[in-house]
């Protein structure tokens, strides 16, 4: 029986929710393979992971202009070679387990994971196929070292396609799937029956709005966006999501009776009915993780793009800006004036709609897994 192992890392949940989705499909359209799911960092060390991840977390929350520059100066100098260099030395780790597991496959939706698989198999002490799964819509070299010993690198944009080929990795190596989705945003749903379960008015177009982020990044600025939406949109229905963050919903549900707009916004926690709002919606007001941007695409969905982290989130918003699918409401922009701008022409948002199918990758898991495998 063939072995797949997909490591991924906690540094965001992009890299989490990418390799759910490929172990999924394989999980459910290849029986014949053993498939794992594996945190890379967490395996190495637990003491380096939860000490780096916290770091991260506390960087990207509390001072994200110097994670900003930590992504940049990441790619070269000082700090691209101790990342590479702490990477290597924990390679020797990881090396016990893939001789245990033996994998004919490793699957990566992390840097961390492939530089230390790819330095693995130039030293010849493992022979596997390595694929990589890049899950933001900008390139940046961390990925790319040991490129030399990648077999597949699957990117979001044919841009970044181009970006990788011009560093000099092999270009048959490198595939436009999109990033890996849940395969339920490509199911036909009963548009009416999600209005009656959220209770909204299927007369009414609907705007999804993600207040929450993965740290609850820029609360303040959020519920401004949020008051100018409710202030400017009065013909308008809004699900604003605050995710697992409390104090934010309840910041949302304050503002909400504070406008008197209970009959035409709606707040919820946590959900996993994110597919089915989508499916509803005219529009989306989100940070540009990479999949949320995926699953926005897929949709078909204009976005409005709010507090990026500086870094791999402020390139995705430049990517979708550029693309003529979204529009950043940056630090110092009135977003009044852009929401209006933004909701003043149905001609405009249509266009926008159609860009979005120039982009979006409907079936980008299913093709990783039908490529690799």
């Amino acid at each position: 029986m063939k072995k797949v192992i997909i490591f991924y890392a906690s540094y965001g949940g992009g890299h989490l929710s990418a390799a759910k989705s490929i172990l999924q499909y394989i999980e459910k359209n290849f029986p014949l393979i053993n498939v794992e799911m594996i945190d890379c960092m967490k395996y190495v060390s637990k003491h380096i992971e939860k000490m780096t991840t916290a770091a991260y977390r506390e960087m990207a929350k509390k001072a994200p202009k110097l994670w900003g520059k930590v992504y940049s100066g990441s790619q070269k100098g000082l700090l691209s070679k101790i990342s590479k260099d702490s990477n290597k030395l924990m390679s020797s780790k990881l090396k016990k387990l893939l001789e245990e597991k033996n994998p004919d496959v490793v699957i990566s939706t992390h840097p961390f994971s492939s530089q230390m698989v790819s330095y693995l198999k130039r030293k010849q002490k493992l022979n596997c196929t390595l694929a990589t799964i890049m899950t933001d819509f900008a390139m940046h070299k961390q990925w790319l070292i040991g490129h030399e010993y990648t077999d597949f690198f699957f990117v979001s944009n044919e841009a970044m396609r181009q970006d990788i080929i011009n560093y000099g990795v092999d270009g048959n190596k490198i595939y436009v799937t999109g990033i890996p989705m849940s395969n339920r945003f490509a199911e036909n749903f009963d548009k009416l029956k999600i209005y009656e379960d959220f209770k909204l008015n299927h007369e009414k177009k609907v705007v999804l709005f993600f207040g929450g982020g993965e740290f609850g990044l820029g609360k303040d600025r959020t519920v401004q966006v949020l008051k100018s939406l409710i202030e400017n949109l009065p013909n308008y229905q809004i699900v604003a999501v605050s995710g697992k963050n409390v104090k934010m919903k309840e910041a949302f549900e304050e503002l909400v009776l504070a406008c008197k707009a209970q009959n035409r916004v709606i707040v919820l926690g946590f959900t996993d009915k994110v597919p089915e709002l989508m499916s509803i919606s005219c529009a989306v007001v989100t940070k540009p993780g990479g999949l949320t941007t995926t699953e926005s695409l897929a949709s078909g969905l204009p976005m409005i793009i709010i507090n990026p982290i500086p870094g791999q989130e402020e390139e995705n918003a430049e990517f979708l800006e550029n693309n003529g699918v979204g529009v950043w409401i940056r630090k110092n922009d009135d977003p009044n004036e852009v929401i209006v701008k933004f909701f003043e022409s149905d001609e405009k948002l249509e266009e926008m709609r159609e860009n979005t199918k120039k982009l979006r990758k409907i079936n980008s898991t299913k093709d990783i897994c039908e490529i690799v495998l």
